[in-house]
């Protein structure tokens, strides 16, 4: 009994009654009153009658709420007595002696039902040398462990645990450009997309969550789901790129040059690079001409310089532009034997476009038929002019076969660096080009890049055009690895999501969600240009379309092994065709031809080409099955001249009037069986039956059809030959007249050729 006593006084607040509400005392009552009262007397009554059980039921409802306040402070401070509790640093469990052997039934009578984990006899141990907050704190934990009492949870707590409504609505800042993508916009508002998709729904749009909506569409939405606006510029994410590669300024140092080597095809640009380089680069390619470009750097006797080796025949004319883009100084090779060409020309131009610095180059002079003075004449006439002449042009003659002259090349080379005084600084984030890139099989897309400033680091987030990556791994040009490439520095880099094109300007950013959000950016504005270009080239072509009919199309899938080479495919073969046939790309990629290519080529109709590669196994076994024209291809002309062959088969043949016999009306006659029948000479070629005719009068033609009728003498004639007479009788024609001519003429189908 001494043991329960102080337990049912520790019992928590939860469990005390709640006090009573206070009992209304029912009013007096009401003695009857005289009926003589004045009505003002019974109405004052009635008014303070009235007033008294107002002011009862007002102090009933304020002591109700003193009681349920009193309440709610008792229970908020037995949780903060447990919260304490529960925080307090536990005690080390004491040693107590054995319990005595009772029976269970004794054991129930003195300490109450067992709890579920209780040992036997523990509970009247406890009950003697425990003080009351023991004894709080074992019937908490009892509680709390389901023994024997439970947790009684009022609603109060079990929405204390619940969801608890915002008390106001936060307000977004939401940025907008010119255009923004539904699912964007809801990501700005931190509200689910289609919360936008039924705002949108409401002012008449159908969108879905990628699809792009305008700035003003976008601006009703966010107002009228209560957040601001802001305007950026559509640029906002480039500028933003822009200053931050502003920030990184650095200390300038010396650099290498870049030397880009142009040149018309055959005139040995890449010969004097394996001389220099001491390599055979331009007995491996393929018709012994360059099909894209080449990247090195060389250590000389007289530095470094790192050297670009770009084609020189007419198809490449982009790749020329861009190595004259990307260089310090440009040598101009020029075969003594064979004098300018239009390539030639051409380097000149992009040169004297970029502003570069140009070195000529006379090559073969070893061979007989050498004439150096020739080629200057030619280029003088291109204002190339030496320096001997008066002019601010090198010209070095040099044989690579034979290497003479290569050291003058370098020192001049060298020479017009340091007057260039070349400086980048080293300690930023790389920038620079991309030269080159392709789709490996075996390692994903490769990009050729030449640093420009800055250093690049194995690891590093680059973005490169349309594309982003981590660098996974750096090559030099023979395929070693590298950790780092400065400025000047060629490099092969692994890690893009894709292939960038080449002439794409590539950046070092500082993380990856940068480099995916402008990446994104790009290939967005890239597709909305594309879409109105298409636009306006279908509001262009309209009217042609409709007077000219339909152009005869040939469908074709182009694959290359780079993406230089697979740009000027594109450019030559959209160059063919006219007004009657075109060529239309169907699809075009970097790498291998795979099993899609074909399905797309037998989808649409269309023959692939492949430049430089090859199709897989799957992709071959759907070849023979289908019958798809697969084609390979490693030098460009041998392509063009395919294609080419192939649209003028498709011109519609050319109907030309080739006159085979001419007839000189001398006579008319009137036959009741034939009508009127012209009396002739034939003056030139024959005269045939069966052919059409015209009748001229003063070379005039006043009449065309056809023969009737064709006698010589009395007898019917096939043909009449010239220096004969004969009868002709024009039929449904009756105005024949001396002097007329009789011309007959034939029509012949010509094979037309672009």
């Amino acid at each position: 009994a001494a043991a329960e006593a102080p337990a049912a006084e520790a019992r928590p607040a939860e469990e005390t009654p709640a006090p009573k509400e206070p009992e209304f005392e029912p009013l007096p009552e009401e003695e009857d009153e005289p009926e003589d009262l004045d009505p003002e007397v019974l109405r004052q009554r009635a008014a303070l009658r009235r007033k008294q059980k107002e002011e009862e039921e007002a102090a009933a409802r304020a002591a109700a709420i003193a009681a349920r306040k009193a309440e709610e402070e008792q229970r908020q401070a037995a949780e903060v007595a447990a919260k304490a509790r529960d925080e307090a640093p536990k005690r080390p469990k004491r040693l107590h002696a054995a319990p005595s052997e009772q029976p269970r039934d004794e054991q129930k009578r003195k300490t109450g039902r067992l709890g579920r984990n209780e040992p036997l006899g523990r509970g009247k141990q406890r009950g003697h040398n425990l003080s009351l907050s023991d004894l709080e704190a074992a019937e908490g934990r009892v509680r709390r462990r389901g023994g024997r009492k439970k947790m009684k949870a009022t609603h109060e707590e079990h929405g204390r645990h619940g969801f608890e409504m915002p008390t106001e609505k936060k307000i977004y800042e939401v940025q907008i450009a010119d255009m923004i993508s539904v699912g964007g916009l809801a990501e700005a508002m931190a509200i689910k997309s289609g919360v936008v998709i039924k705002e949108l729904m409401k002012l008449g749009v159908m969108a879905t969550i990628n699809q792009m909506i305008d700035r003003d569409t976008a601006t009703l939405v966010v107002e009228e789901l209560g957040h601001k606006v802001k305007y950026i510029s559509a640029d906002a994410l480039e500028e933003d790129l822009t200053e931050t590669l502003a920030q990184h300024e650095g200390t300038p140092e010396p650099r290498a040059p870049v030397v880009t080597v142009m040149g018309h095809v055959d005139h040995g640009k890449t010969s004097l690079l394996d001389y220099i380089r001491k390599a055979k680069v331009a007995s491996g390619e393929a018709g012994g001409i360059t099909q894209h470009i080449g990247a090195y750097h060389v250590e000389t006797g007289h530095g470094m310089i790192s050297f670009l080796d770009t084609p020189g025949h007419a198809a490449f004319t982009a790749m020329r532009a861009r190595g004259a883009k990307s260089t310090d100084i440009v040598i101009l090779v020029v075969a003594a034997d064979d004098g300018v060409m239009p390539q030639t020309i051409e380097a000149v131009q992009h040169a004297r476009a970029a502003e570069v610095p140009l070195i000529v180059a006379v090559n073969k002079i070893d061979k007989e038929g050498a004439d150096p003075d020739r080629v200057k004449n030619e280029l003088a006439a291109q204002e190339v002019i030496p320096e001997e002449w008066g002019g601010d042009t090198q010209f070095v003659h040099v044989s690579a076969i034979t290497g003479d002259g290569i050291d003058a090349l370098l020192d001049a080379v060298l020479l017009q660096a340091e007057l260039l005084e070349l400086k980048a600084p080293k300690d930023v984030p790389a920038q620079g080009i991309v030269i080159e890139s392709r789709l490996d099989k075996g390692r994903g897309p490769v990009a050729s890049l030449l640093v420009q400033s800055g250093t690049l680091r194995q690891g590093e987030i680059v973005l490169a055009g349309l594309q982003y990556g981590r660098v996974r791994a750096m090559l030099d040009e023979n395929g070693q690895t590298i950790e780092t490439a400065g400025p000047s520095i060629p490099v092969e880099i692994l890690g893009l999501d894709g292939t960038p094109d080449a002439g794409d300007q590539f950046a070092v950013v500082e993380n990856e969600k940068q480099a995916r959000d402008l990446a994104d950016y790009r290939q967005e504005k890239m597709r909305e240009n594309k879409l109105q270009r298409q636009q306006a080239a279908k509001l262009d072509n309209m009217f042609e379309s409709m007077t000219a009919g339909e152009k005869k199309t040939l469908n074709v899938v182009v694959k290359a092994d780079v993406r230089g080479s697979l740009e000027a495919i594109q450019a030559a073969l959209l160059d063919l065709g006219n007004e009657e046939v075109q060529v239309n790309i169907v699809t075009s990629g970097v790498g291998g031809i795979a099993e899609t290519d074909v399905t797309l080529a037998i989808t649409s109709g269309a023959v692939i080409f492949g430049f430089n590669v090859r199709a897989d196994a799957a992709a071959r076994r759907l070849v023979e099955n289908e019958g798809v024209d697969l084609r390979y291809y490693n030098v460009i002309y041998d392509l063009i001249d395919d294609v080419k062959q192939a649209l003028s088969g498709m011109l519609a043949p050319e109907m030309r009037e080739e006159i085979v016999g001419i007839a000189e009306v001398r006579e008319v006659f009137n036959s009741p069986k034939f009508g009127q029948v012209a009396g002739c000479m034939v003056t030139e070629g024959t005269v045939y039956r069966s052919k059409p005719i015209r009748v001229l009068r003063d070379n005039v033609v006043i009449y065309e059809g056809e023969l009737e009728s064709l006698r010589r003498f009395k007898d019917d004639a096939n043909e009449v030959r010239n220096g004969m007479e004969c009868g002709i009788g024009v039929k449904n024609y009756n105005d024949v007249q001396v002097g007329d001519q009789i011309e007959v003429f034939e029509v012949k189908e010509v094979a037309r050729s672009l």
